[in-house]
């Protein structure tokens, strides 16, 4: 069964993987480093992102990448509800 890739995943393959280094960087950094509530939303609202992104992708990754992408994703929601509490 093939699936047609959506409008979205196409604009994202096509973006610079700098570009989205950087700008996920800059957003850890401003959710790390943001008083309380606000960066713990930030974070969160990244790791949403990520939640979608893995989903979406679980098929084509390798067992060893969805473990350490499963413990990334761990520890950015335990910071950031850390920073809600």
């Amino acid at each position: 069964m093939q699936r047609t890739q959506s409008p979205v995943l196409s604009r994202l393959a096509r973006l610079n993987p700098t570009t989205v280094f950087l700008a996920a960087l800059v957003l850890v950094l401003v959710g790390l480093f943001a008083p309380g509530v606000a960066g713990g939303v930030v974070l969160l609202a990244l790791a949403a992102g990520l939640v979608w992104l893995m989903t979406v992708t679980w098929p084509v990754q390798s067992p060893a990448t969805r473990v350490l992408r499963l413990l990334m994703l761990t520890l950015l929601i335990a910071i950031a509800l850390a920073k809600l509490l």
